[in-house]
């Protein structure tokens, strides 16, 4: 469903995505994982139009999207989700998803339906008259998924769904975002909630500092050396290596 070939981006002497190449079959549930500042948000940027790569190439169903615009790459059937959720102020929870299902339908009325199916999925169908800007960050998470879906994608990039709940409304979640791969639409997840990664994803790609340094299933990729030294740095990657070492003699 995605081919992304040697992509790259810099910004003046940063090189924030340096020839990353990844593959999503449809249907697959994907996880990119990497430190802060590792180019995962950057490298969704770029996979969905709001940069332009310098170097690269992005496939989307078999046609070549490199350097098409958002909107455009929306309509194909390819949405993004953002870190920091910003509802549409003074509008309700309904209004706010019924915009995403403008993308397609013309009318006023069918986005309206639409917003209200899509809400019931992610838990937010008794919801839909309060104002947006009033949901705790439970409930606007749950918002930016349901604008995303409210497109009809074909795959969905989450970036960050989970960051800034509490356990409890973690694993409220996650049912949600299997529930909607069950339903036929791919993902690709950027996360730090490992707890998420773990359980969701069946294949995990690592970025750090712009390249990729592992892929593989995420049990297989906690215990990569190069994976546990970009999170923790090398000393500590040491210790914990001779810890294993020592407890396996």
């Amino acid at each position: 469903m995605l081919d992304v070939k040697g992509i790259s981006k810099s910004f003046g002497g940063l090189k924030a995505v340096d020839s990353v190449t990844m593959k999503v079959e449809e249907g697959a549930l994907v996880s990119l994982i990497g430190p802060n500042g590792a180019g995962k948000t950057t490298f969704f940027a770029l996979i969905t139009g709001f940069h332009r790569p310098d170097a690269g190439t992005v496939h989307f169903r078999g046609q070549d999207i490199t350097g098409w615009k958002p909107s455009d790459i929306a309509r194909a059937g390819m949405v993004r989700t953002f870190q920091i959720v910003q509802p549409f102020a003074g509008q309700t929870v309904l209004e706010n998803i019924a915009v995403g299902a403008h993308l397609h339908h013309a009318s006023r009325r069918d986005p309206l339906d639409h917003a209200r199916e899509v809400a019931e999925k992610v838990g937010l169908g008794d919801r839909l008259d309060q104002d947006a800007a009033s949901l705790t960050v439970a409930g606007r998470k749950r918002l930016e998924v349901a604008r995303a879906l409210a497109t009809d994608p074909k795959l969905v990039l989450f970036d960050e769904v989970l960051a800034g709940l509490n356990p409890s409304e973690i694993r409220d979640v996650i049912p949600v975002i299997r529930a909607i791969r069950d339903s036929g639409v791919t993902i690709l997840l950027i996360e730090h909630v490992m707890q998420a990664v773990m359980s969701l994803s069946e294949y995990t790609f690592v970025l750090n500092q712009g390249r990729l340094i592992a892929e593989g299933k995420p049990q297989d990729v906690a215990n990569n050396q190069p994976v546990i030294e970009a999170y923790l740095g090398h000393g500590m990657a040491e210790r914990l290596k001779r810890q294993r070492e020592e407890a396996g003699a």
